[in-house]
């Protein structure tokens, strides 16, 4: 087995003072064994911090297998500038003063970045530069091997790593580690913007590209193929409520709380859809158990429903006994029970719709709502129609 570079103190020392994102790609060089002394070594909640980004192979209990996050188009080289502030690492704090009193544009230097032999040793924070002594290299003052992003690195990955640092400037370096140039970290974040703005009209068939400015022709190409995958979705709807026409007829209020049913679930559904795919996009369904997030969605479902459900009950059981129907009470607890039961079966497809397309190798936004829709109307409907044949018919 390879020596590790560090010793477990260096090690525990280390992850204790670095972001849980940086612990971890420090940790990500040592073994399994060495991971899981130094994880253990660790107060718990910042041991679970940082096993979130480990490796599959390197946390302590093997991983769970968790989806990736939406693929955020494009990579760090397109976002990229020339970096500004570059010196030498044997240039002194005098020699940077200068430099930036002779720049000609000094309040968009961030940081100043020390190489050596072009590749990037350091950084020199700006407040530290004013504190230390003219004749001090920056060497002596600089933050050694900062993080840096790659000119290769994709546009999520590097969305993710700046959600957990928030700095203003990213320092970008090529395969050899020499500094290749900067991102700005409002750039990184107009990125990830433009791509949930564009989740809303993805779940509905839109495509992304699509702009008000967009020709009605090219519109209509992108958005018409949807709909007819609707319209043989909304069939599949249509074939359950027609399995129980006899139902339907013999109990005519039935049919006024189809609506209302199947617009409860579906707006439940789509909260737990919007979630689920906020989380994609930020990576917070790395390391995060699916079994957790399905149960909690569907007790949140079931919660919703319940208490939405009283009161539909209660209008079906005013609306039956105003027309003299005896089984009112009854009716009451079918639309009680079936609000529950869609609602839950509706957090369970928020969650599964986006997952499943990602499996399949499709967008997660794509389109998600009209499968969701889908799926919660039969789920819902069939359930309350079935619950009025048995118990009340």
């Amino acid at each position: 087995m390879e020596t590790s570079p560090h010793s477990l103190t260096e090690l525990v020392r280390a992850a204790r003072t670095r972001v849980p994102l940086d612990a971890a790609q420090l940790l990500g060089r040592e073994s399994a064994e060495t991971v899981a002394a130094v994880l253990g070594e660790l107060p718990p909640q910042l041991a679970g911090e940082i096993e979130k980004h480990l490796p599959q192979h390197l946390r302590p209990d093997g991983g769970i297998e968790t989806t990736t996050e939406i693929e955020i188009p494009g990579t760090v080289a397109e976002m990229m500038e020339t970096a500004s502030g570059v010196l030498d690492a044997q240039a002194t704090v005098a020699d940077a003063v200068a430099y930036l009193r002779a720049h000609d544009n000094p309040q968009q230097i961030t940081y100043l970045y020390v190489t050596r032999a072009g590749r990037l040793a350091g950084m020199v924070v700006i407040r530290d530069l004013l504190l230390a002594e003219p004749q001090d290299t920056l060497a002596s003052v600089m933050l050694p091997d900062p993080f840096a992003l790659t000119a290769d690195m994709e546009a999520g990955e590097a969305i993710k790593a700046a959600i957990y640092r928030h700095y203003p400037v990213y320092p970008v370096v090529d395969a050899e580690g020499k500094l290749a140039g900067i991102v700005r970290g409002w750039k990184l974040f107009e990125r990830q913007a433009i791509e949930i703005s564009a989740q809303s009209g993805t779940m509905v068939g839109l495509d992304k590209e699509e702009r008000v400015q967009t020709p009605l022709w090219q519109a209509f190409r992108q958005r018409h193929p949807w709909l007819q995958i609707n319209l043989l979705t909304a069939f599949l709807a249509a074939f359950v409520v027609g399995a129980f026409e006899d139902t339907i007829s013999k109990v005519v209020a039935l049919a006024a709380f189809l609506p209302v049913l199947a617009g409860q679930s579906g707006n439940n559904g789509c909260q737990t859809l919007a979630i689920t795919l906020r989380g994609l996009t930020l990576g917070d369904m790395d390391g995060f158990p699916l079994r957790k997030l399905l149960v909690k969605e569907v007790m949140l479902g079931g919660l919703n429903g319940f208490l939405t459900g009283i009161v539909a009950g209660a209008a079906m059981w005013w609306t039956a006994a105003r027309s003299g129907n005896e089984q009112a009470p009854l009716l009451g607890a079918v639309i009680l029970a079936a609000m529950t039961g869609a609602c839950m079966v509706s957090g369970f497809f928020g969650v599964m719709v986006p997952l499943t397309l990602r499996r399949f190798g499709a967008d997660p936004a794509t389109a998600s709502s009209i499968f969701l829709t889908t799926g919660t109307d039969i789920a819902g409907m069939g359930l309350m129609l079935t619950l009025a044949a048995v118990f009340v018919l």
